[in-house]
């Protein structure tokens, strides 16, 4: 731990954390740091600290009103503890949200049609002279059969896959090159920008990545299409219903902390929870 966060650390374990004058125990709130990974123990303590917070005043709340709730299981047998079943029938019976419309999952649709499209499609062959850039007199030797390569294909194309079959250092080459249909993301970022570059039938000019030096073929681009409203419907309407009871009980559990006395940790207010 580096000599500047120990002090930070150090300090906000100094401090005392209570809810309505119940306190919270800093061994507890130790423990329930390994579900909160962060970038530094402050921050994990913090996050902490946060949730136990949280968690009390719900069990504050629910015993306030007096709410019962049967602990549930799952198929695996594990078994909700009574404090995780009054949370959770706290949140059921007090939090409620509106079931999102055909017309607001349109309107998601619309303003984030860029996340409802199926990729690209390129069918491609490549040719690969494997280099390594921190070998300088190797990787000179490679680009310059590379080089020469794509000066040959320029005058011969169709001469592509007996040069990948005879040439390239890519288990490709045995069907001449041919890598069938690629997707966004299956290759590395720079084959990838080369390939968009292309026109069908187009040869590319010598692309360097990680593996080495590749002259790319693009056999034939199927753009992504934009799926129908009717195929995401569901997904749209499952998701933005998740959002609405996220935010909406964190509003809740903003309000419940407006009417407490909360003394260790700052928690976010009703107004900064707004949705405009």
């Amino acid at each position: 731990m580096s000599c500047s966060i120990k002090p930070l650390l150090t300090q906000a374990r100094r401090q005392a954390v209570s809810v309505n004058g119940v306190g919270i125990a800093h061994d507890l709130i130790s423990r329930e740091t390994q579900n909160h990974p962060a970038a530094n123990p402050t921050l994990a303590w913090t996050a902490a600290t946060r949730a136990l917070v949280v968690r009390e005043l719900l069990l504050q709340e629910a015993r306030r009103i007096g709410l019962c709730a049967e602990p549930l299981g799952d198929a695996e047998g594990r078994r909700e503890t009574e404090a995780e079943a009054l949370v959770r029938g706290l949140i059921e019976s007090e939090v409620r949200t509106p079931t999102p419309d055909a017309e607001s999952c349109r309107r998601y649709y619309d303003a984030n049609a860029a996340r409802f499209r199926c990729g690209d499609i390129f069918a491609c062959a490549h040719i690969l002279i494997a280099a390594r850039r921190d070998d300088g007199e190797a990787f000179t030797a490679a680009r310059q059969r590379a080089d020469g390569l794509l000066a040959h294909l320029r005058e011969h194309p169709r001469d592509f896959a007996k040069l990948a079959s005879s040439q390239s250092d890519c288990a490709s080459g045995a069907v001449g090159g041919n890598l069938g249909q690629v997707t966004p993301g299956a290759t590395t970022p720079e084959f990838e920008a080369a390939l968009r570059r292309l026109t069908p039938a187009e040869i590319s000019p010598v692309v360097e990545t990680r593996y080495g030096l590749h002259i790319i073929r693009l056999d034939r681009h199927l753009p992504g299409e934009l799926l129908p409203f009717e195929l995401v419907h569901g997904k749209i309407k499952s998701y933005l219903a998740d959002r609405s009871q996220r935010i909406a009980a964190a509003q809740y559990v903003a309000l419940l902390a407006s009417r407490a006395q909360v003394i260790g940790i700052d928690l976010p207010t009703p107004a900064s929870l707004r949705v405009h």
